[in-house]
């Protein structure tokens, strides 16, 4: 039997970096994709990296950037930055994936998106919505391409710590630990379990997985 192939999509980051050690553990032979090798902004960095791709099994997407900004002081380059790589940049990995996976008669996608896409958070409206587009882009791709025995799924961290959240002041730490129900953060690997779960689950699609201790209820 041919051996699996995933393609992880920002992962030099400490989420997606979590992602491909899990899904190598597991037994997959991993791509890793990050700005260096396929920029997401740009639809032609993506199609020629997904041109070296023949087999894709399954595709995780965790590239992502936010500017933390009340909405009447964000600005318009900030919110535009934001969409191309949350939403657009997804939409484009799935628009070069999708048709390899059709050729190899199935696959599993998964997007990171956020419990702020859900909820939305004081700070985050660019960030927020770019999420919450996420959500609109899995359900609707569902549909669209589960008769290819295609899924398509969400996963929605609460806080994860990581170097980037740990920059982050003490009191909104604080704040986000206070949220919880298990009274501890979340940390990358619990977020690359579920994805090594899902990319073994033929019959999940459309939903929306939260790994937040807690934190969005």
């Amino acid at each position: 039997m041919p051996e699996s192939v995933a393609a992880v999509v920002g992962s030099a980051g400490a989420i997606g970096g979590a992602i491909v050690r899990r899904l190598c553990e597991s037994g997959m032979r991993v791509v890793s994709l990050d700005v260096h090798n396929c920029d997401v902004r740009d639809p032609f960095s993506v199609a020629a990296a997904f041109a070296r791709i023949e087999r894709l099994d399954a595709l995780v997407y965790a590239a992502g950037i936010t500017r933390e900004s009340v909405l009447w002081k964000l600005g318009v380059d900030d919110w535009d930055a934001i969409h191309d790589v949350n939403l657009r940049g997804a939409f484009l990995v799935l628009k070069d994936a999708i048709p390899i996976m059709r050729r190899g008669g199935g696959g599993r996608i998964i997007l990171i998106g956020s419990i702020n896409g859900s909820r939305g958070k004081f700070g985050t409206a660019a960030y927020s919505a770019s999420k919450a587009g996420l959500i609109g882009l899995a359900k609707s791709a569902a549909r669209e391409v589960g008769r290819f025995r295609i899924t398509v799924n969400v996963i929605e961290p609460g806080w994860v710590q990581t170097p980037m959240t740990g920059a982050l002041p003490n009191d909104v730490r604080a704040a986000a630990l206070g949220e919880t129900l298990l009274g501890e953060l979340v940390e990358p690997d619990d977020v690359a379990e579920t994805a090594a779960f899902l990319c073994n689950a033929p019959h999940i699609t459309g939903q929306i997985i939260r790994v937040d201790a807690g934190q969005y209820v």
